[in-house]
C-alpha cells in the first residue's frame, strides 16, 4: 500500500471570500489496483492559507470525482463528491459539502438519501410491473411486453397471469448529476436509481428524482420513471 496521493483537483471559491480556492481529493491506492482507500476531501483557502481536511463517511471505492457548483443559491460554490462503489449494481457514494459557520458540512449524504427512499416493485398480470413511490406518493405502470417472448414465458402463463408472485426493487443511488435546469446559475441534483425485476441485471428502467435545495435541505422537486425502448424491427 503506497502513501496518499492527489486524485483530482478543482479551483473555485467555496468559502465565499471571492478568492478561488484549491479543492482536491487524496487517497491511498494499492499497488496494481484501481481501488482507492482513505479518500479525503481537502480544501486550501487561498485568502487565509487555512487547510480543511474533510473525512468522507464512505471513503473507499473507484474513480472519485469532484464538481464545484452553487447548489444553494448563495453565489458560493458547493462541492459534489461522487465515488463508484464497484458493486454489481453500479451504485455510488455521493456527498455535497457547503461552507457553513466556518466549516464544511455535508448538505447531501448518500446514506440518508438511500434510507429515506421508499419504493415497492411488483409484477402484475397481463405483462405489467407496478412501481410505487411513497415519497412523493406516485404510482407507475411499466409495460413488460418489450422484454421479449422468452422473458415473458418464464414468468407468465399463456393467459397473461403470473405463474407466481414476483417482487422487484429500486436500488440505492446509481447516479447523481449536477444540472442547472433553470439556467439561473443554481444547480439541482439529478438522482438515478435502477429499477430491478427478478435480479439486479433484470433492469426494468430507472427511477429519476430531481432534488432541489429549499433553504434547509434537498427535497424531491419532481420524479420520473425512465424505461428502455424496444428495438424497432426493420420493414420487410
Amino acid at each position: 500500500m503506497s502513501g496518499k496521493k492527489v486524485i483530482q483537483v478543482k479551483y473555485g471559491d467555496v468559502t465565499g471570500d471571492r478568492v478561488p480556492d484549491v479543492v482536491y481529493l487524496t487517497a491511498v491506492q494499492a499497488a496494481g489496483s484501481p481501488f482507492l482507500e482513505q479518500i479525503t476531501l481537502v480544501i486550501q483557502c487561498r485568502r487565509t492559507g487555512q487547510t480543511f481536511r474533510v473525512p468522507l463517511e464512505e471513503n473507499a471505492g473507484y474513480h472519485p470525482t469532484l464538481f464545484l457548483g452553487d447548489f444553494t443559491g448563495n453565489n458560493v460554490k458547493d462541492i459534489l463528491v461522487v465515488i463508484d462503489t464497484g458493486g454489481s449494481g453500479g451504485t455510488i457514494y455521493a456527498f455535497v459539502f457547503s461552507f457553513i459557520n466556518d466549516r464544511f458540512d455535508a448538505i447531501f449524504n448518500v446514506n440518508q438519501f438511500n434510507q429515506q427512499a421508499d419504493y415497492e416493485v411488483r409484477f402484475r398480470d397481463q405483462f405489467k410491473a407496478e412501481v410505487i413511490s411513497r415519497q412523493p406518493d406516485k404510482r407507475y405502470v411499466l409495460d413488460l411486453t418489450t422484454k421479449g417472448a422468452d422473458y415473458l414465458n418464464d414468468i407468465y402463463n399463456p393467459d397473461g397471469t403470473l405463474k407466481q408472485p414476483i417482487h422487484g426493487w429500486v436500488s440505492p443511488l446509481t447516479g447523481l448529476y449536477p444540472v442547472d435546469f433553470e439556467r439561473d446559475g443554481v444547480y439541482e441534483l439529478n438522482a438515478y436509481q435502477n429499477i430491478a425485476g427478478r435480479y439486479s441485471a433484470d433492469r426494468l428502467g430507472y427511477m429519476e428524482n430531481v432534488l432541489k435545495w429549499d433553504g434547509h435541505s434537498f427535497h424531491i422537486d419532481r420524479q420520473y420513471v425512465q424505461i428502455y425502448g424496444e428495438e424497432k424491427q426493420a420493414a420487410d
